[in-house]
């Protein structure tokens, strides 16, 4: 018995240590990417492999550019659409959240999410598509550990270079010269509406790019874009 204890002692050890390892690797990351560009991400390397399975010679559409080239229509659009208190939260929303929980609990299922910038920054940077208490978990901490490593700034420009905009189109100057043919610091406020009205289902417009769903949604990005604070 005694033997057994320890060799359950052992394999809890080795698992923390692993976990700290694990963990240690994120921050290095974050922390070389404070002033560096990420060349990809986990989530443009997995829907890469799926493009892949049906064009081998299959690339994603992605160019990085600075902060000062993205936008200032599409930086407010975003944040107007995906976390409109971006820049006073610490990586979490919680009147978001539990907005999100309260229209869940009525509809009875997960349709509704409360997820900010740096959460999906989280996610798309590191993690797969899975759902899982750990993966979550794991989100959380990522979450935490960007907040305190980059600027609001930094997360914004990084998120705006690497979220997904269609099928195999990633970043804002993809997105901009694949559905309007300009640059990303050339979008009107109306091309940035739509543009920030397609993130939470990119592919689906990569061919539709004219729904009742999207003209609605982008008409209520461009009326709250002028109130919302960027970094």
């Amino acid at each position: 018995m005694r033997t057994l204890f320890r060799w359950i002692w052992y394999a809890l050890l080795w698992a923390l240590i692993a976990l700290v390892l694990v963990q240690f690797w994120f921050v290095v990351h974050i922390w070389y990417w404070a002033d560096r560009n990420p060349e990809s991400t986990a989530f443009m390397r997995a829907r890469l492999e799926v493009l892949r399975e049906d064009d081998p010679r299959a690339r994603l559409a992605y160019q990085w550019v600075p902060y000062s080239r993205i936008s200032g229509d599409l930086k407010r659009a975003i944040v107007a659409a995906e976390d409109v208190r971006f820049v006073s939260h610490y990586g979490f929303d919680w009147e978001a959240i539990r907005q999100a929980y309260e229209k869940n609990l009525r509809e009875g299922e997960i349709v509704f999410g409360g997820s900010t910038i740096t959460q999906q920054l989280a996610k798309n940077l590191f993690l797969s598509g899975e759902r899982a208490w750990w993966r979550k978990a794991q989100e959380a901490a990522i979450t935490v550990m960007l907040e305190t490593i980059l600027t609001k700034r930094r997360i914004l420009e990084i998120y705006l270079n690497v979220i997904e905009w269609g099928d195999g189109v990633f970043g804002a100057e993809a997105a901009a010269r694949y559905y309007f043919g300009v640059p990303a610091a050339a979008l009107s406020a109306e091309q940035a509406a739509r543009l920030a009205a397609m993130v939470p289902s990119p592919r689906l417009y990569t061919s539709r790019r004219e729904t009742p769903y999207l003209a609605r949604r982008t008409a209520v990005i461009l009326a709250r874009m002028n109130a919302v604070r960027v970094p």
